[in-house]
């Protein structure tokens, strides 16, 4: 399984980007997906995270709720982030990550893309 994780950038205070992670490979067994992010010197955080068959309850961290929507397109293999009202504090490497059965999911990796939020 590949990840390919894009559509970080440059964004200013209140601004939106929806990032996008497409997947390849053998995918007929995962079933559980989500994003993550760090900052350097702390540890990665998972913002947001479900399964494909409802095997696990959906996870959004209290700090993105309101703010970031996890989406998919099955047809595409490939998962979104849309963020909107960004803060500097948002400002991170982003990753995504699916999973066999691993909650959370973390069984593979997406190579991150960097988001920066200028205040």
């Amino acid at each position: 399984v590949q990840l390919q994780a894009s559509g970080g950038g440059l964004v200013q205070t209140g601004g939106s980007l929806r990032l996008s992670c497409a997947a390849s490979g053998s995918l007929v067994n995962i079933h559980t997906m989500g994003w993550y992010r760090q900052t350097p010197g702390k540890v990665r955080e998972l913002l947001v995270a479900t399964s494909s068959d409802g095997s696990f309850r959906d996870y959004e961290a209290s700090f993105v709720k309101g703010r970031f929507t996890f989406s998919r397109d099955n047809a595409k293999n490939t998962m979104y982030l849309q963020m909107n009202n960004l803060t500097p504090e948002d400002t991170a490497v982003y990753y995504c990550a699916v999973g066999l059965r691993s909650w959370p999911p973390g069984d593979y990796w997406g190579q991150g893309t960097l988001v920066t939020v200028s205040s």
